[in-house]
Formats: C-alpha cells, structure tokens, sequence
C-alpha cells in the first residue's frame, strides 16, 4: 500500500483498526483510574493509623508488587493465547480485586473494637491492592505493545501517547474519587473514609465485568508485528536472537524502572507536599472564596474545605483540598499527553523524551531548593513534562522487536517496580528532612531517563521508529 493510503489506525493490508483502538483505550482510562486513587491514599493511613511517611509507602509497594510478579506470566498468556485472552483474564482479576475491598472493610471495622490490630486492617487493604494491581498488569502487558500495531508504523510513539492520554483522564477522576471517599467526614467533623474506602473499589468491579462481556464478543485480531533485527529468522549467520542482545531495549527496561520510580513517588506524596511545603495562605483568600460562594451553603463547605487552620493559625491546604490540586496536577499530565502526541508525529520520539526528562531535572532541583511559590508551580510543571516518558520509552524499548514484543512488553511491564522501591527512600529522605528534599530522587531518575532518550538511536542504530539503518550490527 503506497504512504498516501496510510494512516494513523491504517495496516498495510488495508484494514482500518480504529475502532479496536477506541476499545482499547478503554483499558487505559480503567487503570488511570485506579492509578489515581493510589496515589491519594497514603496520606489516608498515615492519619487513620500513625504511619510515617516511609511505611505508608507499602501502598505503593503492594501495587508494584502486583505488576513485578504478573508481568511474566501476562506476557506468556498474550504469547501463547493471544491479546483478547490476556485482556479478559486481567479484567477478571480486577474484578476480583475490587470485591476484596468488601471484607478489607470488615477487617478494618474490628480495629475499633480491639478485635485485630491496625497492621491487619493495613495488609488486609494492601492484598485489594496487590490483586487489582496484578489484574492491571495483564492489561499494561497486552494493551501498551497493542496500540503500537494498530495502523502505521510511522505513528506507533503517537497511538500509544494518544492511547495514554486515555489514562490520563482517569488520573485525573481518581485522586477525585480518592479525596470524596477516603477524606469523607460526617456531620460531626469525623473522618468516614475508612467506612467509605471499599465503595469505588466496588464500583471498578463492576465496570470491568462488563468491559470482559464486550471484549470477549468483540473482534480484537492478533497482529504480527515487524521482525526488523530478524530475531525470528532461524537463517545461519543472524547471531543475536536474545532481545536482551539489543540495548534500546535493555537499557528501556532500565529507563522504565527509573521513570516508573520518579512519577510514583511524585505523585504519592503530593499531598504532604501540598499540606506541608506549600507557602502560608493569605487570609484574604477564606474571604474571597465566601464572597464567591455567595449563600450557597453547599459551595461555601466544598470551598472552603480546600483548607484548614494549623494549630499557629496559619491557614493551609486540607488533605481534600490537595486531593483536588492533584487532579489538576493530572490535567497538566494530560495536556502534556495530547500535545506531545501532536508533537511526536512532527518530532523525533527519542530526542523529545530527553528534551522532556532533562526539563524535568530542572524542575525537580527547583523543587528541592524551597523557592516558594515557584517550586510549588514545578511541581504542577513536573506533570506536564513526564505526561510522555511512559509510554514513549514502551515504543521505543518494543520498537523492531518482531513477535517478541510481546515478551519484551512483559519486562518493560516488571520494571514498573521502581514505584515499589524508590517511593520508600523518597519517603525516608522526607522523614529524615523534609517533603521539599526528598524530591532529590526522582531528579537522578530523570537524568537517566534522558540519558536514554538522547542516546536511543545510537542503542538501537535507528533514525527513528520507522526502520534500523542498512548498518545496523546487531
């Protein structure tokens, strides 16, 4: 098929995989919702059971847990049984996942009742989110490298950013939901998110039931992708078979760890961030928001409940308040992801992603260096620059891999790990410091992020992500 009759969801055979596209970007809006009300729940149990900042990093630690141990066994099932297996066995372990928040509730009740110890109650919620977590591997694994086969090669950077800017959105919706529920309080002022925590977790399970009927009735074709290294071809003299031999991959496992490590710690400790670094507030602000809420009752308790009066009588961010900034947080994500998808079609995938992670090293030493009201807008600026690296380093760490994409989708997936480990040290440094000084770990793992990027072509002896170059060695 000549280029002119090509196109963004265009194979070369001719069929036009749009509307596959579109069900499978459903999946990203799924898991951007989980992903979101993770990432506001560790200030919920610091509070609710005395957790320092390092040990409610477990939260964090059991979600990555689930995708170290699944994302193997994901990628041999999309392997052996194809996507639309993979994606359905991942939407039932979500399911399952999700109803496990019912008895986590249960066990959390006889905390106040003497019956079980707040460790139990913890690792009760942290097995919920281990067993989603495992779920949304099966779904990382298969529909990541999916959406880089579905039409041109040209644009498999720009399908997965726009396939990514699905997540995005669910980012945004889940630190909402995660502040409604896990912040709520009753008339009396007392927290009720311990009683209300299982009820959108409950609700996902629900959701991606019905999402396994749709899949499992709709066409979701197993695509072959190019075997540009010919590690498929059994012809003497091709030396290298192994996809660890080529080290764009290789070192995108290592990129992904990093990246993963950075954004998780970023974004699971942006309430402290917000409730303790943020500059004071003008008071002037409280009567501002009353005169805008007019004699709205209902407005003036959602306004005002953005903040709260400190014990100095220093008017600061509440925990619900950050909540809500970390949704616009994951608006700057989003736009990040739209226009970077636009921007990948015009530029290079591997030279933007260093240009992306190098900005991101600026701003996360701004941000160590407590400048005020301008570390705290680099913090929102953050967001807006690692909107790409995820799913960037996934085209780039697949890209030429042939059929085995699929099992070099399964180690770029593992290495998500980085947001089990890296957020306990970023948590040690805060408690050994403060919030501000702990943002010094994600600025190394950004520097290597664009180390990868910069370097991409010479790793893979690639332009681009349209071929390798005649002299490639590899």
């Amino acid at each position: 098929m000549s280029d002119n009759k090509k196109g963004l969801f265009a194979r070369d055979d001719g069929r036009n995989l749009m509307f596959t596209f579109i069900l499978v970007s459903s999946l990203f809006l799924l898991w951007g919702v989980c992903n979101g009300m993770i990432d506001v729940m560790d200030k919920h149990f610091q509070e609710e059971l005395s957790l320092s900042k390092a040990q409610s990093a477990w939260v964090q630690f059991a979600h990555y847990l689930g995708y170290f141990l699944m994302s193997l066994p994901a990628g041999w099932l999309a392997s052996k049984f194809g996507y639309k297996a993979g994606i359905i066995a991942g939407l039932l372990i979500v399911a399952a996942g999700g109803f496990w928040f019912i008895p986590a509730t249960h066990i959390n009740a006889l905390v106040h009742e003497g019956a079980v110890s707040p460790t139990t109650a913890f690792v009760a919620f942290l097995a919920g989110v281990c067993v989603i977590a495992t779920g949304l591997t099966f779904l990382e694994t298969i529909a990541n490298p999916y959406t880089t086969v579905l039409g041109d090669q040209r644009y498999a950077a720009t399908r997965i950013n726009l396939a990514q800017s699905c997540n995005g959105v669910g980012w945004i919706c889940g630190p909402i939901i995660g502040g409604l529920f896990f912040y709520s309080k009753d008339a009396m002022g007392r927290s009720t998110g311990s009683q209300t925590l299982y009820i959108p977790y409950v609700t996902v399970a629900f959701v991606v039931i019905a999402l396994a009927v749709i899949f499992f009735f709709a066409n979701v074709p197993d695509i072959k992708t190019e075997d540009d290294y010919h590690l498929d071809d059994a012809a003497p003299g091709v030396t290298h078979t192994s996809i660890w031999a080529h080290p764009h991959f290789s070192l995108a496992v290592a990129a992904q760890f990093f990246y993963v490590a950075a954004q998780a710690g970023m974004f699971s400790f942006f309430i402290n961030y917000m409730t303790s670094e943020v500059p004071a507030i003008p008071a002037s602000w409280s009567a501002a928001l009353t005169k805008l809420a007019g004699n709205s009752s209902f407005l003036q308790g959602w306004l005002l409940g953005w903040f709260e009066t400190h014990r100095a009588g220093i008017l600061a961010i509440s925990n619900k308040g950050a909540s809500n900034l970390a949704s616009l947080g994951l608006v700057c994500f989003l736009v990040g992801r739209f226009t970077g998808a636009g921007l990948l079609r015009r530029f290079t995938a591997h030279k933007l992603l260093g240009l992306y992670a190098l900005a991101n090293v600026l701003l996360t030493f701004l941000i160590f260096c407590k400048l005020g009201w301008l570390s705290v807008a680099c913090v929102f600026l953050s967001y807006f620059f690692m909107s790409i690296m995820f799913p960037t380093i996934f085209a780039l760490g697949i890209f030429g891999l042939g059929a085995r994409a699929k099992k070099a989708s399964a180690f770029i997936v593992m290495a998500i790990m980085g947001g089990a480990l890296l957020p306990k040290l970023m948590g040690y440094v805060a408690d050994k410091l403060d919030m501000s000084r702990g943002f010094i770990v994600p600025m190394f793992c950004f520097a290597f992020v664009a180390f990868y990027g910069f370097n991409w072509s010479r790793f893979s002896q690639a332009e681009s992500l349209t071929g390798v170059r005649g002299s490639a060695g590899h």
